[in-house]
């Protein structure tokens, strides 16, 4: 009986704590407010399963329980009861599968007209290209590599030389405008998160991931890398400046062409 109780007690202390507890999604900055509800679908789903077999295992600790005089029935088989079990797990499963494949596939399918920014992680910094004037980024090649060229640019592809550089862990993004993030590692598995975009994806060497948003909010947001990639994984920080249009823009003059610093 006491365990039956214990376990009441547990059930109805989580629902309390996850209702009033002050932790939740920090306020989102993009597009993605489907991610939000992805993750609340998981969430029903499976607390409304911690409740239901929870509260089974209390009833069934009691109705069941040692009395004298009574013998347990013993029933090897129940087709019935196995057939609406494992119809009532394929719907769960199915429930929290299909929003999840639907939201990743819109997040891979970005719009005609988002910009393109390449993130290139590397143990433990994180660098960016953007594309020039003829608003194509420049061929690459690992081959190319260098202390000089991170982006192992081709320095005999006219498309590469005005592409524009930052060395810096400091990416900058106008607002409300859509923007492909092209993602590369030089050496491990990295993971590009936003805690305020929602959309994260590994950055995996030799090849390249990508994912799109339209940040909707001004500010400067954290970048972390959200996959244990060494030591210093921890430091293996930068930020996301969200502005208007003109201040990107300004920025983005300043900084360095491929041409300029070969």
């Amino acid at each position: 009986m006491a365990l039956a109780i214990a376990l009441v007690v547990i059930v109805v202390a989580t629902v309390v704590f996850h209702f009033a507890s002050p932790w939740w999604f920090t306020p989102i900055a993009s597009n993605w407010g489907l991610l939000d509800d992805t993750i609340l679908i998981t969430l029903a789903i499976t607390g409304a399963v911690f409740v239901a077999v929870n509260l089974f295992i209390a009833v069934a600790i009691v109705r069941f329980r040692h009395r004298a005089g009574h013998r347990a029935a013993f029933e090897p088989e129940n087709r019935r009861l196995e057939g609406r079990l494992t119809l009532l797990t394929t719907a769960g499963i199915v429930a929290m599968l299909a929003p999840g494949l639907y939201v990743y596939s819109q997040m891979i399918a970005a719009p005609a007209d988002a910009a393109q920014v390449e993130v290139l992680g590397q143990q433990w910094q994180w660098r960016f290209r953007f594309a020039g004037t003829d608003g194509r980024l420049g061929r690459t090649d690992v081959r190319h590599v260098s202390a000089d060229n991170p982006f192992g640019l081709n320095a005999d592809d006219p498309h590469g030389r005005d592409d524009v550089l930052v060395a810096s862990p400091e990416l900058h993004l106008p607002l409300d405008r859509p923007v492909t993030l092209l993602l590369r590692s030089h050496d491990v598995l990295h993971n590009f998160y936003v805690p305020q975009f929602r959309v994260k994806m590994d950055l995996v060497p030799g090849l390249v991931s990508r994912f799109w948003l339209t940040p909707t909010r001004a500010g400067r947001f954290e970048i972390l890398c959200a996959e244990l990639c060494g030591l210093a994984h921890y430091n293996m920080r930068g930020h996301v400046v969200v502005e208007d249009e003109a201040a990107f823009r300004a920025w983005l003059a300043a900084q360095p062409t491929f041409a300029a610093v070969r």
